[in-house]
């Protein structure tokens, strides 16, 4: 196994002269081969060089990433700007672990409208990129109550699709009477013409309002002289709505004209909170919010990462004339070319420091410090919770992984169970986990929630088993030093034999917490905890998971029923297997489609034939002949 290039300085001054002295890209590989670190330079040597100096000043986060290099690998370009725009491809492409730089907040949303559908819709969401690739993504913004007012005048101006889903297969529904929207789901209006209406609203979340306004203006005043007068009128209104919404948000600048962002941070030891203000036309139409590790790199390069990350997922016509920036950027050239040669005109990025600039840039780093102040008390809530917890258990440190458990069912029926984890005291939903109970004795009119509890232990902890199985570092990553059980002494009674039969009582701390007083209970003791009083932070970070574990629990189950209920329907008819099933409710998304669906329109559907076709109908019309 070769050695990583640290230890071997022969091999690395080697690899460095190899290096040009050229703007590029660099990759930095680990013994596996595998891509961990992308960057860019305009001097590819001097920058990789950089990395291996003792006297440099890496942040935490890069020099551990140093001490695992085995390889570097370049690509020269031709500019700077090639270079910057090269390295988010490749980011894109590879993903490298070392490159992450700002956190998948879900606390501030976005808007998207999804263009890789017909009739795109525009919506709320907290979750980026989880739709087609063609989808755009505005955001994140700060202020939810002002996105929410703002979409909804949107919606109430624009005759928009409402649904995901159609409610009816043959008519429109009340949005389309009320003037809401303009009948996609019967296709009232082309895709095209939609798209038109779509586009227009799209210019609203670029910060092109007034060119809106301008276009509205030109076409009421055409109505107008045509004597449209319902036209017109319409356009004014519409008019007046757009020029509501930014009447609050004036900016005090010499320049209204000039369409600029401004930047800014503040930060502590571990948080680093960077807010975005897009101003146009002299209004704020937008405030976007970033968080940072503030352990991975200094602030201006974060900074300027964070101007990279932003402005890659941006149109053009997004891209504002001038770029104001709290610190110096280490790489503004390479930033103000790319930015450019995007726009197709200058980009201008500057540090103000005077006047009505410096201030704008003040404002902008005073309600980072507000949000860096909430972010810290939610911190400080979570740690005091996480200390008290640790007394109330008698832990020897304070516990870095808690997962709970619950189960759902109604009497028995579409059992399943969640798995809940909160890390350092916050939720880590990509480490849920979700179980249908597969004990046969478990189902409608029968229910176990201590055997589905000890099944769901069971398999939840079986690669831990008596240390049957190598222990890796996934493994010791997946292992939780708190265990959480919604219930009392039964439930727990019977999740520890399945504890002691994996050889696990030693490592692993179980308890439970009864819904009834908030009591918690430990293994083999009859009386609950003394210290479990419901006010305690530490029972409070308790009372948060087992809620949590509640929701998702019951959340999966509904998910489950539904399904079962539909394909109940569909089990009744001879012939129709569950693949078919599910091919049909994939096209129909409902067993009432279906019912409503004629003979042809059924056969059109993928593995149905004309004559299954006929049976299906025939099942849902009896009398039909």
């Amino acid at each position: 196994m070769t050695e990583p290039l640290l230890q071997n300085t022969e091999k690395l001054q080697a690899r460095l002269k190899e290096i040009p002295l050229e703007a590029g890209v660099y990759f930095m590989r680990d013994r596996n081969d595998g891509v961990i670190y992308i960057g860019k330079s305009k001097a590819l040597r001097n920058r990789v060089r950089s990395y291996f100096r003792s006297s440099q000043d890496l942040s935490p986060r890069i020099a551990m990433m140093v001490q695992l290099v085995h390889e570097i690998e370049f690509i020269v370009t031709d500019s700077e700007a090639e270079a910057l725009a090269l390295e988010a491809n490749l980011i894109k492409q590879y993903q490298p672990y070392y490159n992450v730089l700002l956190k998948d907040d879900k606390k501030y949303p976005y808007v998207c409208i999804t263009w890789s559908e017909d009739y795109p819709r525009i919506f709320i969401t907290r979750k980026r990129r989880m739709g087609g690739t063609k989808d755009k993504y505005y955001g994140p913004y700060v202020d939810v109550f002002n996105l929410k007012r703002t979409l909804g005048i949107i919606k109430r101006a624009f005759p928009l699709r409402q649904r995901p889903i159609p409610m009816f297969k043959d008519r429109p529904c009340l949005n389309y009477d009320m003037g809401l929207c303009p009948g996609v789901c019967q296709e009232k209006i082309s895709p095209e013409e939609y798209r038109k209406i779509m586009l227009r609203v799209a210019m609203i979340f670029q910060g092109r309002s007034s060119e809106l306004v301008d276009i509205f203006t030109e076409k009421m005043e055409a109505a107008a002289e045509a004597l449209e007068f319902e036209k017109a009128a319409d356009l004014r209104d519409r008019i007046q709505v757009l020029q509501n919404l930014g009447a609050n948000q004036k900016v005090s600048l010499p320049d209204d004209t000039v369409s600029r962002d401004a930047i800014a941070m503040a930060h502590d030891e571990q948080h680093n909170c960077i807010q975005l203000f897009q101003i146009r036309a002299g209004r704020l139409v937008g405030r976007l919010a970033f968080v940072a590790d503030s352990q991975s790199d200094v602030p201006e390069a974060i900074l300027q990462r964070t101007l990279e990350a932003h402005y890659q997922n941006c149109d053009p016509v997004e891209i504002p004339n001038e770029v104001h920036t709290q610190l110096e950027l280490p790489e503004v050239e390479i930033l103000q070319a790319w930015l450019s040669e995007r726009k197709g005109r200058r980009v201008a990025i500057a540090t103000p420091q005077r006047q009505l600039k410096a201030e704008l840039i003040e404002m902008v780093e005073r309600n980072a410090q507000y949000e860096l102040a909430r972010i810290q008390k939610q911190s400080d809530r979570n740690l005091q919770g996480l200390e008290d917890l640790a007394e109330i258990l008698n832990l020897d440190s304070l516990p870095h992984r808690i997962e709970g458990y619950d189960i759902s069912h109604i009497q028995g029926s579409d059992a399943v169970a969640s798995q809940v984890v909160f890390i350092d005291g916050i939720p880590a939903k990509q480490h849920y986990r979700h179980y249908k109970i597969r004990n046969p004795d478990i189902k409608s009119g029968h229910s176990d929630d201590f055997a589905s509890l000890a099944e769901v232990i069971a398999r939840r902890f079986k690669n831990h088993a008596n240390h049957q199985s190598p222990i890796t570092n996934s493994l010791e990553t997946d292992f939780p030093d708190v265990v959480m059980i919604d219930g009392g002494k039964g439930q727990l009674s019977s999740v520890m034999k399945i504890i002691d039969k994996l050889g696990l009582r030693d490592r692993l701390t179980v308890i439970s917490l009864a819904k009834k007083r908030e009591e918690i209970f430990l293994p083999e003791q009859t009386d609950p905890l003394v210290s479990g009083d419901p006010e305690r932070s530490g029972v409070q970070l308790l009372r948060r998971l087992r809620d949590e574990a509640h929701r998702f629990a019951i959340t999966f189950h509904r998910q489950k029923r539904s399904q079962r209920m539909q394909r109940s329907h569909l089990d009744q008819i001879t012939g129709l297997g569950h693949h078919r099933q599910k091919v049909l409710l994939e096209k129909f998304h409902s067993v009432e489609y279906i019912r409503q669906a004629s003979v042809d329109q059924i056969a059109e559907t993928d593995g149905i034939g004309k004559k299954l076709a006929q049976h299906i109908y025939d099942h849902f019309h009896p009398n039909s002949n």
